[in-house]
């Protein structure tokens, strides 16, 4: 006997007659008589007994009595508002500020927007030598007219012919924009204008960013030909900054995964392995050196997954550092746009280009971004999670990676603090981004679209959204209130040290920070035997970015991991 789930099913009151009896006793299973109530059939006092099972709660029959007339205005009220059309871009009226209470911001940052390093760079003779250079040498050789923004364009498209047949990290080539771009900022270089160092070098866009004239699907076939009429507020700030849209990069379906409509995204390491998400495309076209840079995006580990499975470095920004208007939302109050790159100095240069209020995304804030390179980094107070690098070895496979990062900071002159997360449920509160998310893609769950997702499966969006239908309100307020106390605990943590230093898989600092709205550096950190890379992660304090970085580079620049490449002939030829 085949049965077809709910909303399936032409008939969905004959289905659900088929279950009049199936629960015990007479009494309806719960997910049934939920099923009845969305589609169309009276609330009872019985729809309200199996519901509480959802909600775990009791109630007596008398208050269920009560109930019941309440409960059907209610569900009136949905009715009506479900006649207004919401598109994905119209965030909600209550917004989130990673700001505890009482916190001012951050004063603005008094000097010169950036202290970068500029280094003396000569022209490799070898192709693949130059596509794995960091912005930092490209813009050099670009500034300096060694090699030409049109040139170093074409050779990023040629991997991408070479490459991503297997490597499946790009949705779209914007092939005309990119060499109309590139001819444009060769033409101003020549003529004096040099914009900065973003002047000229291709880039990549997740593809959950509009470009206009590009289609926009966010890696889900009920989007795939999907075209947005506008351009990014990140992708209108990289235009302004001269650099060169060269494609549109895959993320996982509705940005979970490296699973999209076109399949898995690869992690060049090793292409039997996916690339991790969702920013799935950014990290291995970046590793690959199909782009110069990237931009991705995390909600809960979109940056800090694909960064670390492909080697690259990533940051995510502060919470309301980077505006996203004409970015797909996934949860309003945990959306952030951050860049992956091969350098943490490549990081800076291109927060440095988008940060900032747009007048659109409202819950950015206006904080300054200075960035010095050089920063001692005996200067800041780093702190360590203490009891995340204590690992056994048998509890963790990157306690040998992790331990002997510490002691190279130490060799650096970091007098490190011992430090642990605040103590709170971290884990149990991320069903407030499930909750975000269904509301973020309702329509496309009560138009049965979501059928026509490739991943149908408990640990995917359709089966999630779903879910997320029984997530009381009450409880969805009440872990944003616990969100609360944890930003203060997180505020007060940051009073004592600058900058904190934690294994990337170091339980809860994960969802820690991505309910916090806590920056984060996530660069590579050794290779395991079979080549594949590791990372080590950096903390910062709200719109604490500067020293963040400072420490990053200071780190990297004393480790030679993010000069490594992948072997990307090799497995090509095999």
């Amino acid at each position: 006997m085949s049965i077809h789930p709910v909303g399936r099913t032409t008939d969905r009151r004959a289905f659900l007659g088929y279950f009049a009896g199936a629960g015990l006793g007479g009494t309806l299973l719960p997910g049934v008589l939920w099923a009845r109530v969305q589609a169309g059939a009276d609330i009872t006092v019985e729809t309200i007994r199996c519901a509480e099972e959802i909600a775990g709660l009791e109630f007596t029959d008398e208050e269920r009595e009560l109930m019941v007339d309440d409960l059907r205005d209610q569900q009136e009220n949905y009715t009506a508002i479900r006649r207004i059309a919401l598109a994905n871009d119209v965030a909600p009226a209550v917004q989130f500020n990673p700001l505890p209470p009482g916190v001012q911001l951050p004063e603005e940052p008094v000097g010169a927007g950036m202290r970068r390093s500029v280094p003396a760079v000569t022209l490799p003779t070898s192709s693949d030598e130059i596509a794995f250079l960091p912005v930092t040498h490209l813009a050099e050789l670009i500034r300096t007219r060694q090699i030409s923004s049109e040139e170093l364009t074409r050779l990023y498209l040629d991997r991408i012919d070479r490459y991503d047949p297997v490597l499946h990290a790009v949705v779209t080539v914007t092939e005309d924009r990119a060499l109309e771009q590139a001819r444009a900022a060769d033409r101003e270089i020549a003529s004096g204008r040099y914009r900065g160092p973003l002047h000229g070098i291709p880039w990549g866009a997740k593809d959950l960013l509009a470009v206009r004239g590009a289609p926009t699907t966010w890696g889900s076939a009920p989007y795939r030909d999907q075209i947005l009429d506008r351009d990014a507020a990140v992708v209108e700030r990289l235009d302004a900054a001269g650099a060169v849209l060269l494609a549109k990069l895959t993320l996982g379906a509705l940005a979970w995964g490296d699973v999209w409509f076109g399949g898995r995204t690869r992690n060049p390491w090793n292409p039997e392995q996916g690339s991790s998400g969702s920013s799935a495309g950014p990290g291995s076209a970046t590793a690959a050196g199909l782009v110069g840079f990237s931009i991705g995006s995390e909600t809960l580990g979109s940056i800090s997954s694909p960064a670390t499975r492909n080697g690259v470095t990533g940051l995510r920004p502060t919470f309301g550092r980077v505006p996203r208007t004409g970015a797909m939302a996934l949860a309003w109050s945990m959306d952030k746009l951050g860049p992956l790159c091969r350098s943490v100095e490549d990081c800076a240069l291109v927060l440095d280009a988008v940060h900032g209020p747009d007048g659109a995304d409202t819950s950015v804030l206006p904080v300054g971004f200075i960035w010095d390179a050089n920063v001692p980094i005996g200067e800041l107070r780093i702190g360590y999670l203490a009891s995340a690098f204590d690992r056994d070895p048998d509890d963790s496979s990157t306690a040998p990676f992790d331990r002997a990062a510490l002691d190279v900071l130490r060799s650096l002159g970091a007098d490190l603090l011992p430090v642990e997360l605040p103590d709170f449920p971290y884990g149990d509160l991320t069903f407030v981004l499930s909750a975000e998310a269904a509301a973020a893609f309702d329509d496309l769950t009560r138009s049965d679209r979501d059928a026509e997702m490739v991943r149908q499966e408990r640990n995917a969006w359709p089966n999630v959204f779903r879910a997320a239908r029984m997530i009381p309100a009450v409880e969805y307020i009440n872990a944003n209130r616990i969100r609360t106390l944890a930003m203060s605990a997180w505020h007060e943590l940051f009073q004592r040290v600058d900058v904190i230093v934690t294994p990337t898989n170091a339980s809860g600092q994960l969802s820690a920070t991505n309910l916090t709205g806590h920056p984060a550096v996530i660069l590579p950190n050794g290779f395991r035997d079979d080549g594949t890379p590791v990372s080590l992660t950096f903390l910062g304090p709200l719109f604490g970015e500067a020293p963040l970085l400072a420490a990053a580079s200071a780190y990297q620049r004393a480790t030679d991991f993010h000069l490594r490449h992948p072997p990307l002939d090799g497995w090509l030829a095999a």
